[in-house]
């Protein structure tokens, strides 16, 4: 079933990429996508997935932003616009190198762009939540998130990752996902994406 693109919680990562406070005033939809990014992380903590947390040039770009709830995370600081430093890379590895990643954070077209280009030469499969990831431009974004299909990734959403994880209201923490999807999640303009494929 290779190509499928069914998440496991068993063989899943959450990569959060970025989202610092000086991004905050540019970024497109960026209180929105950090809300999406902190369901994401609520659910990882639930279903026991690892999360990886990246800054970009944190001396400059400020920490993350206290709303995405990752205060218990230990951040890995960058230059580089790929999340995949080898202090990650060694992340990756202490959890047992899983086969998913899970990716949200800024910018599409640069950092989120690049770590995905890496995780897919690394042969894993990536799911792109399209609801958690922008960049300062829609263009930019919206073309990002075409082009990175193109290259194999898949995009979905945080309210369908949400319940791919559990795959059944049987499952042990449904009620605990479920909560989590008591409000839709926020518009985040992606229907313009749609409208011109």
């Amino acid at each position: 079933m290779a190509g499928v693109g069914r998440l496991s919680s068993k063989d899943a990562v959450l990569l959060l990429c970025d989202m610092q406070e000086k991004f905050r005033p540019n970024i497109f939809q960026f209180t929105n996508i950090v809300s999406n990014a902190a369901r994401l992380l609520q659910a990882s903590r639930v279903l026991d997935i690892p999360a990886i947390l990246t800054e970009q040039y944190p001396k400059g770009l400020g920490p993350t932003v206290p709303e995405l709830g990752a205060g218990d995370l230990k951040p890995h600081a960058k230059t580089s616009f790929t999340m995949m430093s080898e202090d990650v890379v060694g992340e990756l590895q202490a959890v047992g190198n899983p086969k998913q990643a899970i990716l949200c954070g800024i910018e599409a077209h640069a950092c989120i762009a690049c770590t995905t280009f890496d995780l897919l030469e690394k042969g894993m499969e990536v799911h792109i939540v399209a609801d958690a990831v922008s960049s300062r431009s829609q263009t930019d974004r919206l073309f990002a998130l075409s082009r990175l299909r193109q290259s194999g990734a898949f995009l979905t959403t945080t309210e369908a990752v949400l319940l791919q994880l559990v795959q059944d209201a049987r499952h042990p923490n449904f009620k605990e996902i479920q909560t989590l999807m008591m409000q839709p999640s926020p518009d985040t303009g992606l229907l313009a994406f749609f409208s011109a494929l």
